[in-house]
């Protein structure tokens, strides 16, 4: 593949991780399409190995991602219904205000849920405090996957040079 080829592969890679921080873009999805792109192009054994090794990561990562987040948010007495909620309230946000609603919908929506629930707003907080956590320990580890799967990229690239 071309040096420039090397670089659009590249940069599709970068912008995948920025989208796993800003859920607009399926972020993990891109990343582990522009490595699969770049092993078609390549066809080399190398090329393929570094495309399952990227595929197991953000594989793993997607799923450990779900399980040790709700894990917590279960442990601190945060409802699923809660979550779900809130989400709701995200995905409605980000369409009266684009990409800043996101998070905007999903506080209150966590915030309403658990005032509701609750009945104390001390207590609604903390619980949104809890889901927030949740949500940002799931943005890291599925961003983790990504890092570790662009690694193992660009270290194939260095090596097959």
């Amino acid at each position: 593949m071309s040096d420039a080829g090397l670089a659009v592969i590249g940069l599709v890679i970068l912008i995948g991780l920025f989208g796993v921080l800003v859920p607009v873009i399926p972020g993990a999805l891109l990343v582990l399409a522009a490595i699969t792109i770049w092993a078609l192009e390549e066809g080399s054994t190398a090329a393929w190995v570094t495309v399952v090794v990227a595929a197991a990561l953000i594989a793993t990562s997607q799923v450990v991602k779900y399980l040790v987040p709700g894990r917590q948010m279960r442990d601190q007495g945060v409802p699923r219904t809660t979550l779900l909620l809130a989400a709701l309230a995200g995905i409605v946000g980000f369409f009266v205000i684009p990409v800043l609603g996101l998070f905007i919908g999903f506080v209150g929506g966590a915030y309403v849920a658990e005032r509701r629930r609750l009945g104390s707003s001390s207590q609604a907080w903390a619980s949104t405090k809890h889901a927030l956590h949740a949500v940002g320990l799931s943005i890291l580890i599925e961003l983790a996957g990504a890092l570790l799967a662009a690694g193992a990229w660009l270290l194939s690239v260095l090596v097959i040079g």
